[in-house]
């Protein structure tokens, strides 16, 4: 089920809300539980036996590493952990890393592991990781154990955040599963930054994808020098407004609900630097790397050679995290070894930089990696990268280029602006009756658009739900 979708708006939504608002306090979590489960299982129901699975698993191990740290038997909470930090991975290979490693190795010749041709469950790398930082936050001393199960497995299935993210680590959670607010100012916030979301999502991201689609669809040979970097723009600015729009409405959603989620982007395209970028890119993917794999690893209190070492670990792992494929692991170590650089003496040198030339150096090296993203087939990634580098012999524009341009110019524009900060600084500066006047208004129109659009179209895809 699909937040931008009209039976989520219209049928799942607002019979969640009534029974939710509707059941007593203390068993909201239990009636959460049970329609964060129909909401996962609504496309493929075979797959909560894998969900009632991994709570299961990381409600046991949790216990247990409790009950060894409580006893002075850090060895055994230790293996316990471990125990759970296994489960996990070996669940997140089987069902999305098997086939891709049982390829690979055919294709060198080495052809002994079955093709299971699983379909990926959806969310599986969002939630793993989740249930992984439970163990490991209690563990730590970081969050006490949950005893409830109920409690825990709302923890796991949390429906706003449970298919794409933002990563919630369970420290950030654990008060709330127990107490939270539940006030009409907060609900109020969160349709506010839900219909944001939704906007973002419907009117911007599905239009941008539109373009790309086109773009990418066309050989290199009918590629121009312009036409591949409008194509590259349009899925930069898509992959954006699809992210964060979903990001906003699950933390609207989850602020209707009493949960209060941590922001996943903020306005990564006016970064000076790649180091900044990922600061303002998917948040809580870094955040959780940064704390489970990155300092573990010694951060960078190690060596140039160990930080090195570590940078690459970590980037290796965050780019094949987002698929089972080589153009992604690629992608990861692409930005790994910027950030290396930058760390080791590149930040030091384009810090001197006007701001201009910043902001246009990260924007380039951004929009290459989108390409390397974009495309998994290395023989149309290097074909549509040297178009775009004029290396390829083709002219600089062409009719296409044009049209395409002309019909999407007040979309691109629009989605320009809204990737940065100008409209909402410009926001909280007007009076503050203007805002109370228009801001229902504006609320209102744009969910009317967004669902007018959904009815309409059948261009719908969220594109981080395959990883």
């Amino acid at each position: 089920m699909v937040f931008s979708s009209p039976l989520f708006l219209f049928f799942y939504l607002p019979t969640v809300l009534l029974v939710y608002y509707m059941t007593p306090l203390r068993w909201r979590n239990a009636v959460l539980l049970v329609f964060n489960l129909i909401f996962y299982g609504w496309g493929e129901p075979v797959y909560i036996l894998i969900m009632f699975l991994s709570i299961a698993i990381d409600y046991t191990h949790g216990m247990l590493v409790e009950k060894a740290k409580r006893r002075g038997r850090d060895g055994r909470a230790r293996a316990a952990v471990c125990s759970s930090v296994l489960f996990n991975l070996a669940l997140l290979f089987f069902f999305k890393y098997w086939d891709f490693l049982a390829e690979s190795l055919a294709a060198v010749g080495l052809d002994f592991m079955p093709r299971l041709g699983l379909s990926l469950p959806i969310g599986i790398s969002f939630y793993t990781f989740q249930t992984m930082s439970y163990t490991i936050d209690v563990y730590r001393g970081d969050a006490p154990v949950q005893r409830s199960v109920i409690s825990f497995g709302t923890f796991v299935t949390l429906f706003p955040q449970l298919i794409a993210g933002p990563i919630i680590q369970y420290k950030d959670l654990d008060a709330q599963l127990d107490h939270r607010d539940h006030t009409a100012e907060k609900f109020a916030s969160g349709v506010q930054v839900f219909v944001v979301g939704m906007a973002k999502k419907v009117l911007l991201a599905n239009n941008l994808g539109m373009l790309w689609d086109a773009y990418k669809a066309v050989p290199a040979a009918g590629l121009t020098v312009l036409g591949a970097w409008l194509g590259v723009a349009a899925f930069s600015l898509q992959i954006y407004f699809d992210f964060s729009g979903y990001s906003d409405m699950a933390i609207g959603l989850g602020r209707m609900l009493g949960f209060e989620f941590k922001p996943n982007f903020d306005y990564p395209y006016i970064s000076r630097s790649i180091t900044e970028f990922w600061r303002r890119w998917h948040i809580s993917l870094g955040t959780w790397f940064r704390e489970y794999v990155y300092i573990p690893l010694g951060g960078n209190r190690v060596s140039r050679g160990r930080l090195c070492f570590n940078l690459l670990v970590v980037w290796g792992l965050t780019g094949i995290w987002h698929g089972a494929s080589w153009n992604f692991l690629l992608w990861g170590l692409y930005f790994g070894v910027l950030l290396m650089l930058e760390k080791l003496f590149l930040k030091r040198w384009i810090d001197r930089w006007p701001a201009c030339f910043q902001h246009a150096y990260t924007l380039l090296l951004v929009a290459v990696s989108w390409a390397v993203f974009a495309l998994e087939d290395f023989g149309q990634l290097g074909a549509y990268l040297a178009v775009m580098f004029g290396l390829a012999g083709r002219s600089l524009t062409d009719g296409a280029f044009f049209y395409y341009l002309r019909s999407y110019l007040p979309v691109l524009v629009l989605a320009c602006l809204a990737s940065t900060p100008l409209a909402r600084r410009l926001w909280h500066r007007a009076p503050a009756r203007a805002v109370q006047a228009a801001l229902p208004v504006l609320l209102l129109a744009g969910l009317l658009l967004s669902t007018a659009y959904l009815v309409d179209a059948t261009y719908n895809p969220f594109l981080y739900f395959r990883f």
